[in-house]
């Protein structure tokens, strides 16, 4: 914000200087851009951010959409989107003008405040996510100093809506997606926000701007990203894993299962209500690539990334680059893995990643206190090695009883 309201004078006067050439009000409205009053200038630095979260993500999300339809078109010896526009690149604009202009059907017995109050609310915690991602050199919309923890619990917050979908739409596979959903963002919010807790600890702060900071110098400003340390490299998989589900990203997307249970909790939308539960959805996962990239992956920093307009510049190619590649990462796997039977992903989430990211805490504190460090990576390594090795030998020892699948007569 403070990087904002520093920049928002220089924006203004190069507004006043382009108005300046029209006649009768450009040069009026030019002279008040050229000397603007306090509080005129901290409306435009409140401004400017809300517009760049409003503006660049969802244009992100739109043409992720292709790019992952392409992908997985790839992935399965298809061509995927090519008729609308040269390669398909208007086709994220063909699919908004169909979903608005489709048929909004509510069921007769629905309750149809919450139904359609559901889908909205399903948006709201995706875009205060971004709130708090930064995304170059001092460049966040709000610096709060419990910034991974404002995260949390606005991502949290969304599976209200999607019970609230479930439960409003009166129909039994819809009610049945939105209780494994909050079953799975219940089950897999807890080890993710421990794996976060390992990267606060290391870097002192809640704030994901200092944690960002914290992950800056070394060799190419490369070397000092908590990826690069072996509890951080294991934090990664583990918050990875646990963001994908929150997400309901394949291969966990149970709540919407369409091979067990139709569409899950969407299954009674139609029109611009499924649209948006979709890009709640959607901009819920890039955040969450997002917050990645800032705990994990040195958020902003890189090789030439620093202060300065061409340090901030290097810095936002950084982010955006790490943040395109977590979300390739994203579609890979979708592409790849089948998805996982819902037993399987609640046993998989307490019984593997919970102890392995309290597991990793203590690797953390390790770390921190043995001084040397080629005895703290040989240390941190072996902790974590073997209680990978004890907990996948668990894991793979337990019986699973076979599935017996009775149809009513």
């Amino acid at each position: 914000m403070d990087q904002v309201y520093k920049v928002a004078p220089q924006l203004l006067k190069f507004l006043s200087y382009l108005l300046g050439w029209l006649p009768w009000i450009g040069k009026p409205v030019a002279g008040f851009l050229s000397n603007p009053p306090a509080w005129f200038l901290l409306a435009v630095a409140i401004a400017i951010p809300i517009l760049f979260v409003v503006s660049v993500f969802p244009g992100i999300f739109a043409y992720t959409t292709l790019v992952e339809r392409k992908a997985l078109g790839r992935i399965q010896n298809r061509i995927g989107p090519n008729r609308v526009g040269r390669w398909g690149l208007l086709q994220p604009i063909a699919d908004g003008v169909k979903l608005l202009t489709k048929e909004d059907i509510v069921p007769r017995s629905a309750d149809k405040f919450v139904h359609f109050l559901a889908p909205v609310i399903a948006v709201i915690p995706s875009v205060l996510l971004f709130s708090v991602v930064p995304v170059g050199a001092g460049l966040v919309p709000v610096d709060l100093n419990i910034g991974i923890l404002f995260a949390f619990a606005i991502s949290t917050a969304s599976v209200l809506a999607l019970f609230m979908g479930g439960w409003a739409s009166r129909n039994k596979f819809s009610l049945l997606g939105a209780m494994r959903a909050v079953a799975q963002v219940v089950s897999y919010e807890v080890p993710m926000v421990l794996a976060a807790v390992a990267v606060v600890m290391a870097a002192g702060s809640l704030s994901t701007l200092a944690i960002a900071k914290a992950q800056g110098g070394g060799i190419l400003n490369v070397t000092h990203w908590f990826v690069f340390r072996p509890w951080g490299f294991v934090g990664f998989i583990l918050f990875t894993i646990g963001a994908m589900a929150e997400s309901a990203r394949t291969p966990f997307d149970i709540p919407e299962a369409e091979s067990e249970i139709i569409a899950g909790y969407h299954t009674e939308y139609s029109g611009f209500k499924f649209a948006l539960f979709q890009l709640g959805e959607y901009l819920a996962s890039i955040a969450m690539a997002g917050i990645t990239v800032t705990m994990f992956l040195g958020g902003y920093n890189g090789p030439g990334s620093g202060p300065g307009i061409l340090g901030g510049l290097i810095s936002m190619f950084w982010f955006f680059a790490k943040l395109g590649g977590m979300i390739v990462l994203t579609i890979w796997i979708r592409g790849t893995w089948p998805r996982v039977r819902v037993d399987q992903l609640m046993s998989f989430a307490w019984k593997v990643l919970l102890p392995m990211s309290i597991v990793n805490i203590v690797a953390v504190g390790m770390w921190h206190y043995i001084a040397i460090r080629p005895i703290a990576w040989v240390v941190t390594t072996l902790w974590l090695v073997l209680w990978f090795i004890t907990l996948s030998k668990l894991a793979a020892s337990e019986n699973i009883e076979k599935r017996e699948y009775r149809y009513a007569s």
